[in-house]
């Protein structure tokens, strides 16, 4: 019994937040530090080197190959042009994007945040310009720990200051995708861009500096929304970064006797760049980079042992090594199969839709107010808004007239006064054309209060017929 007295009874607390504590990822060498390399040059040259493509689309268009224009309303990938009214190919390429990545996840686990996500690649290198100015893991830890002097403040004032213009062109870079390049380039180096490029630039690059900088595996860990149901694309049969507690264990030293293969020299925790032990098992928090597999098969290698103590594999493929029993690696699986099937069908349509695209999109609004005009001569007369939006950057020349009523007769406002057959109008490249079309039938000629009809478009140069569907009012008979 605690008899304590109740006036020197101090109650347990419990700490709800837990602070930071900075991780310092040991530099390590081998095939996956290679491999996230080579990713990550690849990243950094689609980023920086894609907005500087050009691409000839005639007079008075973009050249850059790559461009989303907001001022234009437009989005540019080389030879093909998606108009406002065409985000559904916008949506298609997310859905590619989610689908794509539920795949790669099915497969090989956190494989695009270990290699190919933004986060990653950025922290990558401010890492890496952070080691090189600092040293290692060990010598970086004694620096941040010293007192203050010369050598310190130069150093870190050196990082700080090339995180800053990396961040700068980093958000730079993200406002050539949707501004011309070289004019955007010049006018933030002239200082005569627009609050709203200068503004944007500061924002990300200061989001840049921010993530990759400061929060970097914080961002992997409570941040990012991924790491939390990527569980639910993971099978038996997913490639993860895992460890062989079964030949690892009982861990000691090297020189001992009658343990397992793993040394517990730390390595494998020392590179990990959210500093995690991968020994405990599969953890949310690791994002499958596998520097930790370089790690752990460096010292296998020293040791004269077993490599691939720490290693990409499946769960099964564990547990059947364990028991001595054949691996089967399943890349082919209801899973996979699924997730590729729906990537095909999506990515079909999609190219189904860009290869039959229409370049020419009409769209007609009847008069409400009032529903019809009954003339004169007796005839029934309604109006109508017709646009046409010539999708190329070459004038069209249409004949357009007006087919399912019997001796309809068309005028259009400053084309033609007088009611015709058909009317010829012209359609400028790349622009939307807005006509005031009035039709006018035989008042004998219409059965019903509403009669469909057809505004039939044909092309001069090419004959292409394009016919569009709409209704005709009249008075109730």
């Amino acid at each position: 019994m605690d008899n304590t007295p109740v006036e020197d009874y101090q109650p347990e607390t419990t700490e709800l937040y837990a602070k930071h504590k900075k991780i310092y990822p040991q530099n390590i060498t081998g095939y996956f530090r290679t491999l996230k390399w080579k990713v990550s040059g690849w990243v950094m040259a689609f980023y920086f080197l894609v907005p500087w493509i050009r691409w000839d689309r005639g007079e008075g268009q973009p050249d850059q190959a790559v461009l989303a224009s907001l001022n234009l309303g437009r989005m540019y990938v080389f030879n093909i042009e998606i108009w406002p009214q065409e985000v559904y190919y916008l949506t298609g390429i997310l859905v590619i994007a989610a689908i794509g990545l539920f795949l790669a996840t099915a497969m090989a686990g956190r494989v695009w945040c270990g290699f190919t996500c933004w986060q990653t690649v950025w922290t990558d290198i401010f890492v890496w310009v952070e080691r090189k100015i600092e040293g290692d893991r060990n010598k970086r830890k004694r620096f941040d720990a010293q007192p203050w002097n010369f050598d310190k403040i130069w150093r870190k004032t050196a990082k700080q200051a090339i995180w800053i213009a990396f961040s700068l062109l980093t958000g730079a870079g993200f406002l050539f995708f949707f501004n011309d390049a070289p004019t955007t380039a010049m006018n933030l180096l002239t200082g005569t861009g627009s609050y709203e490029e200068y503004g944007f630039t500061a924002l990300f690059a200061g989001t840049t500096y921010i993530l990759a900088g400061f929060a970097r595996e914080q961002v992997c860990i409570y941040m990012c929304p991924w790491p939390r149901f990527q569980g639910a694309m993971f099978d038996e049969h997913s490639l993860i970064v895992t460890y062989e507690a079964w030949r690892g264990e009982p861990r000691g030293k090297a020189k001992a006797k009658d343990l397992g293969d793993c040394v517990d020299c730390n390595l494998c925790v020392n590179v990990c760049p959210t500093g995690i032990d991968i020994r405990d098992g599969d953890q949310f928090q690791c994002i499958g980079c596998a520097l930790c597999v370089d790690a752990c098969n460096s010292i296998m290698t020293k040791l004269d042992r077993p490599g691939n103590l720490i290693t990409y594999d499946s769960a099964s493929n564990q547990m059947a090594r364990e028991k001595g029993l054949p691996e089967k690696k399943r890349v082919i699986r209801q899973r996979t199969i699924s997730y590729s099937f729906l990537l095909a069908a999506v990515a079909g349509l999609m190219a189904f839709g860009l290869m039959n695209r229409t370049e020419l999109e009409i769209n007609v609004q009847r008069d409400r107010a009032p529903l019809f005009v009954q003339l004169s001569s007796g005839e029934i007369r309604n109006g109508y808004t017709f646009k046409l939006l010539n999708m190329v950057n070459v004038p069209q020349t249409y004949t357009l007239s007006i087919g399912g009523l019997e001796g309809a007769q068309i005028s259009v406002i400053n084309i033609a006064k007088d009611p015709v057959k058909q009317v010829t109008l012209e359609a400028p490249g790349d622009e939307v054309s807005t006509f005031r079309v009035f039709v006018r039938v035989p008042r004998d000629s219409l059965d019903d209060r509403f009669e469909d009809m057809d505004f039939v478009l044909t092309n001069t140069n090419t004959g292409e017929v394009i016919e569009y569907g709409a209704r005709f009012a009249g008075p109730d008979n």
